[in-house]
Parts: C-alpha cells; sequence; structure tokens
C-alpha cells in the first residue's frame, strides 16, 4: 500500500448506547481487541443512517464463543468455517468474525487463515471506504486511504483495481452500486478501466448474486447517472442480456421523485429493460428473479404503450379494477417515463397516483342473482356473470340496486 496508516477521532452515539458497548467490553480485553467494522463505519464519516453495526476481532471463532456465552450472550455459529460468529444480545445480532489475511485467491473463493493483523485485515477488502475500523474509544483506523476518500466521496479499490476484480467479478458490480450510493462526479478512472476490462468474468457469476447486487444499484442516490455510465462502458449489455433503455430509466428516477415515492427496483428494472413480454422471461432466466418480480415485470410489459391520460379517468379505473394498485402504479409509470411528457405533467401525476383517492370496488353481483333468474350452473352462468362484471366497469361500477338489477336482467338474456 502506498497509503500511510492514519487515525482520527470521532463522535458516534451508537457506538457507546444499547448492547454494542457490551459486546466489545467483552471482545475488546484480555490480549484480544475489537472494533467496529464495514458499512457503520463509513457510513458514520458520511452522515448516512447506520444499518447493521459488524464488528472484528482478533479473538479465534472458539475464544469468541466461548467470551460471549459466558457473558450470557448467544453466540451462532453462522460462518465459523470463514471465522464468523452471529452474537446476539437482548435480540439484536452482530456478526463477529475474526481478522482474516488471503492466502490464496481464485475467482470468488480464496483460501484464509486467521490473524492478528489489522493492516491486513484492511488491505484484503474491496473499496477504500469499505476498510475502516472503528475503536470502543471512537478512534477511526485507516489503512488504506479511506478516510481521504470519504471526503472526497470516492469509491476505489484497494490496491491494483484489475487483481481486486479477479480476485470475486461480483466487485464490478459493487464498484457502481458503492459509486451510486456514496459516490460523486465521475467514478475512478482506474477502477472503471478495470471494470471495462475485466467485463467478460461478470458471466462466471451466479445469477442470484448479480439480481441482488444490480437491484441495490438501482435504488442506489446517483443510480440515473451511474447507469448511464455503465451502458456507455458497454457492461449493462453483458448483465441484462439486451440493450438497457437509459432513458426510460431516468425518466422513471424523475417520474418517483415528481410523486415522492420511494425508489421501487423491480419497476426500476422494468423501465430499464422491458419493452414486450418476452424481455420479462429473459430477464426472469437471466436474473434468476422471484416469481413476483417475474410477474410484476410481465405486467408491466403488457399494454405500457396504450396508456394515456387522454382516455380519462373512467378508463384509468376500469384498469385499476383489473391490475390491482401496485400493477397499475407500475404499468402506468413505466407509460409515463416513456411518453413525451416531463416529470412535472399534472395529467399524468392525476393519472399515476390514482389510487391514492380511489380504491376499487369488489364486484357486487354473485352467482345467486343469475341462478334466481333461471340461469343454470355451467358455461352459462360463467358467460353471464363475465358479460355482467363487464357491463358494470363500463358503467363507472354503481352500486344502487337499480342499476345492478338492469346489469344482471341484461347478462341474463344474452348468457
Amino acid at each position: 500500500m502506498t497509503e500511510g496508516t492514519s487515525a482520527q477521532r470521532i463522535d458516534a452515539p451508537w457506538l457507546t448506547k444499547g448492547t454494542l458497548p457490551r459486546l466489545l467490553a467483552v471482545l475488546d480485553r484480555d490480549g484480544e481487541t475489537a472494533r467496529v467494522v464495514g458499512g457503520a463505519v463509513r457510513n458514520t464519516l458520511l452522515n448516512e443512517p447506520i444499518g447493521e453495526v459488524d464488528v472484528a476481532t482478533t479473538a479465534i471463532p472458539d475464544e469468541v464463543i466461548r467470551r460471549t456465552a459466558d457473558a450470557g450472550f448467544k453466540p451462532v455459529p453462522t460462518g465459523i468455517a470463514h471465522g464468523t460468529i452471529t452474537v446476539v444480545i437482548e435480540g439484536q445480532p452482530f456478526e463477529v468474525t475474526t481478522l482474516r489475511q488471503d492466502v490464496e485467491t481464485y475467482g470468488r473463493k480464496a483460501k484464509v487463515a486467521f490473524g492478528r493483523d489489522w493492516k491486513a485485515d484492511a488491505e484484503r477488502r474491496d473499496f477504500t471506504i469499505n476498510a475502516l475500523s472503528l475503536s470502543a474509544d471512537g478512534t477511526v483506523h485507516d489503512y488504506v486511504g479511506g478516510i481521504a476518500d470519504v471526503e472526497q466521496r470516492r469509491v476505489r479499490f484497494i490496491g491494483d483495481a484489475a487483481t481486486r476484480i479477479a480476485e470475486d467479478y461480483l466487485r464490478i458490480l459493487r464498484f457502481f452500486r458503492f459509486h451510486a450510493a456514496y459516490g460523486q462526479g465521475a467514478p475512478d478512472h482506474a477502477g472503471l478501466h478495470a471494470c471495462i476490462a475485466a467485463r467478460a468474468g461478470l458471466a462466471q457469476l451466479s445469477r442470484e448474486r448479480v439480481r441482488m447486487e444490480l437491484l441495490k444499484l438501482l435504488v442506489a442516490r446517483r443510480a440515473a447517472e451511474t447507469i448511464e455510465t455503465m451502458a456507455e462502458a458497454g457492461l449493462l449489455v453483458a448483465v441484462l442480456g439486451g440493450v438497457p433503455l437509459v432513458t426510460s430509466f431516468a425518466n422513471m428516477v424523475a417520474v418517483e421523485a415528481a410523486t415522492g415515492s420511494e425508489p421501487d427496483p423491480v419497476r426500476r428494472l422494468g423501465a430499464l429493460a422491458i419493452l414486450v413480454l418476452e424481455d420479462a422471461e429473459r430477464l426472469w432466466q437471466r436474473l434468476r428473479l422471484a416469481n413476483v418480480e417475474r410477474e410484476r415485470l410481465q405486467s408491466m410489459a403488457e399494454g405500457w404503450w396504450r396508456i394515456s391520460p387522454r382516455d380519462g379517468e373512467q378508463a384509468a379505473r376500469a384498469l385499476l379494477y383489473r391490475l390491482g394498485p401496485q400493477r397499475y402504479v407500475d404499468r402506468v409509470r413505466l407509460a409515463w417515463a416513456r411518453a413525451h411528457a416531463d416529470a412535472s405533467d399534472a395529467a399524468w401525476r392525476a393519472l399515476a397516483t390514482l389510487p391514492e383517492r380511489w380504491t376499487a370496488p369488489a364486484f357486487p353481483l354473485k352467482s345467486a342473482d343469475f341462478l334466481a333468474r333461471g340461469v343454470e350452473k355451467g358455461p352459462r352462468l360463467g358467460a353471464a356473470m363475465r358479460g355482467a362484471e363487464e357491463a358494470w366497469i363500463a358503467a363507472g361500477f354503481p352500486g344502487d340496486h337499480a342499476a345492478l338489477a338492469a346489469i344482471t336482467d341484461a347478462a341474463t338474456r344474452r348468457a
């Protein structure tokens, strides 16, 4: 490493409250040290929300188990072969991992040995901003220049970027995901060049791992700019198996922001990669999507190009009734993202937010209504009910007895 070791003190209230101090007190004594590592340290320095808190220690796994059990905590050997113990304290889990150093790396897998060298442990991680560690007294330890990169909001590989990518090609997607979440400006040039050069390695990754990283990337803070960069670099075709619809994706991001919606990874994936039904099938297989994700993409692909505010609210209500709220919003926002309208268009906004002001009623007619009129069970009954439902929708979902009786009578005659 060319960077020198550095440290600084920070005030992190979460470090001194709750159950975490009890865990550190047990592990950080009697010849062993323990520190918080990873995302919690990075996000504290970036003033970003803190998620899970991970701990690293010089103590070997058996010693972690012994100490935490003696303290009344619950140690669970969730990844003991790799040095990881999940310690549960009053229902809160912490991943505790013994310091490691790579003995040999080959693709995703690596032979590792437990160690006591914090610098060596930091140097085996992916990016400088992820290699910081935090002592119980608030001291941030930096062996790879991560503090400076945090200050510049720069995502940079530790050491030689090509070497780090060859250790695990998923780091290509992680590079862009972390840049989209935490970076500013253009991606680190050396990292970008290495990702482009190694893009063929993406084919070696499991579909599940690619799906996980891609969906996280799609909802990151600067996803639109990052996706554009990836498309220009030829990386998205390798992931999606088709031409990315970059403008559609950027428009979907703008539409979500305009409507005050939380970023939705599946909806954004649809905007990026779905034109026709076959696209949904390709993504399902290529990314090993969950069935519910596949079904949402299939629904988005069906007739989004027919949707327009010009059709009026009755047509929108009929679509909402047939699709349900989530699929209605998916399809309408996809149509909006591909229309010649910007994110401030009032008509599109009214169409997209219909579920917020109108709830589709349940079809009020039952089979008994038709049986009482002499319609026998079987195909004729089914046809009568389907006809009545279509007439009820066309009439604007009436609920009064007279209108329903007229619809039932007419459907009975036609059946």
